[in-house]
């Protein structure tokens, strides 16, 4: 079963990956790096100790990719006692918190750099945590390594290019395989099957046909898996320029079947009676819409992983709410609302952070309040009380309700745009004229309960949240009148 980008796909890609491999600029690129003062000093004290260093995995692969080199990853012969002996006295930090995996970080020259002891890992098969072990090759700890992209090397000081599975041929074919059988890489770590579908994201690269075979007979193993892991993979699946790829690829194999089984049930049935858009395409195109809003709204900030969260799962509330009426028409009546307790309870069971739930699911809900917006102009306490419910997550909002209209349709898209338009600059009026982007009563809780001559308890919250609603429904009345409104309220309760 081969997995190739939809055509769309290829063409999104295009326009914002420069994938294509430069072999000589690579080269060059490798070199540089390797006469920087942090490696050099690096390759220089393991020679000058009799044991071998590499530069490994990322900054190899993405030399020849011209993506910027952040990690630097080493591999070493030395033993991690040794590896630590041998870098202590040229650096100004080191970290053994991965020691007993064979890995000693530490800041050499104002760089981070981590370097492990070969390895030779076996799995126990139950839990497929490695057992530890160390190797004696460089060859050999690369055969293990998740992907032949990845699994290249630049020996040094000698700067050889070292390549047992052909990486840079894979590179070169813009193709995602695995160094030993994909059959016995995914047993080893299911994972692998996640990041296969990361790499295609980020890359714009295919998965290899027996690749993709060995992803859909292994899908069940990734529920060995622990949950963090998992989220892990799929934060940076979704940290990607256009995760799309990478989505279609878990969903197509049935991992997403096991890990967020909320999105393939977006593919409903579309028969000839009852005709609606395909929910699942829909959600993918607000996913890459939103990115690209977040790209131009906040240029050069990390990705927004609760927007896209969000835009990935804001209609997963549909296949549970949608109905056929009279005259074959599709209705999802309270999918924001169902939805909203589905992500929270789906985000919940990957391990996302509390802040993180609590925000997608609020979005979610929040997410179709606008389109009331374009059928009927709204008044100042609607405007208001949007953007009151919106609170913080008010400028996610925009994003994601902008992104949410895919329609074909153009006049009814650009009513859709023209109308948020409004909304957003009427907004923007109204916080510059009342700020109510932090919105309180014109009487705070000690002004209330002097006013009302009652201690702390049950009257002031409710004598507050009734402030708080003349506020929304008439903006600011100033001290005076909302002390006159308090005591004709309190003489009624």
């Amino acid at each position: 079963m081969a997995a190739s980008l939809e055509s769309d796909d290829r063409g999104h890609l295009a326009a914002i990956l420069p994938n294509v491999v430069n072999v000589a600029a690579g080269i060059e690129r490798l070199g540089s790096l390797a006469a920087s003062p942090a490696v050099a000093r690096l390759a220089a004290a393991f020679a000058d100790a009799g044991h071998e260093l590499a530069l490994v995995g990322g900054p190899v692969r993405d030399a020849f990719l011209d993506r910027p080199l952040t990690d630097l990853d080493f591999a070493t012969s030395a033993s991690p006692d040794e590896t630590l002996a041998i870098v202590r006295p040229i650096s100004s930090a080191q970290w053994d918190v991965g020691r007993e995996f064979g890995t000693i970080a530490a800041r050499v020259d104002d760089e981070s750099v981590e370097i492990t002891t070969y390895r030779s890992d076996a799995y126990d098969g139950v839990t497929r945590k490695p057992v530890v072990a160390f190797g004696d090759s460089l060859e050999g700890d690369l055969a293990r390594r998740d992907f032949t992209i990845n699994a290249m090397a630049l020996r040094l000081p000698e700067r050889q290019l070292v390549d047992p599975s052909n990486g840079l041929d894979d590179l070169l074919a813009g193709r995602i395989t695995t160094p030993s059988s994909p059959d016995v890489s995914f047993g080893d770590d299911p994972l692998r099957m996640m990041r296969a579908a990361r790499f295609a994201a980020q890359l714009g690269f295919d998965v290899d046909a027996e690749t993709t075979d060995a992803m859909v007979a292994r899908a069940d193993d990734i529920a060995i898996v622990s949950a963090e892991r998992v989220r892990d993979e799929l934060v940076k699946l979704l940290s990607a320029d256009d995760p799309v790829p990478g989505i279609r690829l878990l969903v197509d194999t049935g991992l997403a079947e096991r890990v967020l089984p909320e999105v393939p049930a977006l593919r409903l049935e579309v028969d000839e009676h009852a005709h609606h858009k395909d929910v699942y395409e829909h959600s993918l195109t607000v996913v890459r819409q939103a990115i690209e809003l977040e790209r131009s709204r906040h240029p050069g900030e990390p990705p927004d992983i609760t927007l896209r969260l969000a835009a990935l799962l804001h209609d997963i509330g549909k296949p549970a709410t949608r109905r056929i009426g009279p005259g074959a028409t599709v209705s999802f009546h309270h999918h924001d609302v169902v939805g909203s307790k589905l992500a929270k309870k789906r985000l919940a069971a990957l391990r996302f952070d509390k802040q993180t739930i609590a925000d997608v699911a609020r979005l979610i809900e929040l997410h179709l309040r606008f389109f009331g917006y374009s059928e009927a102009a709204w008044t100042d306490s609607a405007v208001r009380r949007y953007a009151r419910d919106a609170g913080a997550l008010l400028e996610r909002l925009h994003m994601l309700t902008r992104a949410d209209v895919t329609t074909r349709n153009v006049r009814k898209a650009d009513r859709l745009s023209f109308a948020y338009d409004d909304l957003e600059e009427r907004i923007a009026a109204l916080e510059e004229a009342e700020g109510i982007a932090a919105l309180r009563p014109d009487l705070d809780g000690e002004q209330i309960m002097a006013i009302l001559g009652v201690p702390p308890g049950p009257v002031v919250g409710r004598a507050y949240r009734f402030l708080l609603e003349l506020r929304l429904d008439e903006g600011p009345l100033g001290a005076e009148e909302a002390e006159r409104r308090l005591r004709a309220w309190a003489a009624t309760q």
